[in-house]
């Protein structure tokens, strides 16, 4: 199918045709990078079923297992590694709600990551639906981040606080100085229940990048930059963006819902 708009020039249409031949090909290889990625082989035993603090539907503080946070009918776990606290040297403004106002600024939670999850939070039940399983782990006490989620109006997403293991450092989402770091990690469980490490967004630490970009190690899941890609302007050169914070606070999905529920339908 030849596609034109109204007034395009031939200039406007030959260039447009011949970045659209460049845009099949990386279709093609982002398939075949997902391919691989599906046929990597078994990944490593994980070998503690780690103790996270919650909260329950009552917002009382509970403990969680990493089994647990699979729901039921689900063998794969999505886990992001919340920067929260945020990175020692970010003076971004600290982020909007009442929760976090009286912390320190390094005390509280990184806005990129902030904004990754604001993004993610509405599309949690269709994954849900998928049978995937979704949590966020922060290192911050279980009761700073309980009370900022409820300040984001966060209403699917399941987060516990690795304040008590060493489950972040373990798996790369904090250094050897205790800096935190934004890796995603997925678990399978296999059929006899051995739960194994699958794949991790490790381009968060790939050396060689070009200048004046960021490590893009989630960027087929980052709506907010890929929006921007799209446009004429591109992204800025930083992430200093306007934090247009919920204003109606909501209800964060507490942890114990995941252990033995059955899988949400999609909204």
């Amino acid at each position: 199918m030849v596609v034109t708009f109204p007034n395009e020039s031939p200039d406007y249409r030959k260039a447009r045709n011949a970045l659209l031949k460049r845009e099949a090909a990386l279709r093609r290889e982002l398939e075949a990078v997902a391919a691989e990625r599906r046929a990597l082989p078994p990944g490593p035993v994980v070998a503690d079923d780690y103790l996270f603090d919650a909260w329950d539907d009552d917002g009382q503080p509970i403990k969680v297992r990493l089994s647990e946070l699979f729901r039921k009918g689900s063998d794969t776990l999505l886990f992001y590694h919340y920067m929260f606290p945020r990175d020692s040297g970010d003076d971004r403004p600290r982020m909007a709600g009442a929760s976090v106002a009286a912390l320190p600024l390094g005390a509280g939670p990184c806005p990129s990551c902030t904004l990754l999850l604001d993004q993610w939070d509405c599309v949690l039940p269709y994954l849900e639906g998928a049978d995937i399983s979704f949590a966020t782990v922060a290192k911050a006490p279980i009761e700073h981040v309980m009370a900022f989620a409820r300040d984001r109006g966060w209403r699917n997403i399941t987060l516990v606080s690795a304040a008590g293991n060493d489950f972040k450092r373990d798996f790369h989402g904090e250094d050897e100085k205790g800096e935190q770091q934004p890796i995603l990690t997925i678990f399978q469980r296999d059929a006899d229940g051995v739960i194994r490490l699958s794949w991790a967004s490790e381009l968060l630490y790939e050396p060689l990048m070009e200048p004046d970009q960021d490590p893009r190690h989630l960027g087929t899941v980052e709506p907010f930059w890929g929006f921007l890609d799209l446009t004429p302007r591109g992204r800025p050169k930083s992430d200093r963006y306007r934090d247009h914070a919920h204003c109606d606070p909501g209800k964060a999905g507490p942890a114990k819902a995941l252990a033995g529920a059955e899988a949400m339908p999609a909204a």
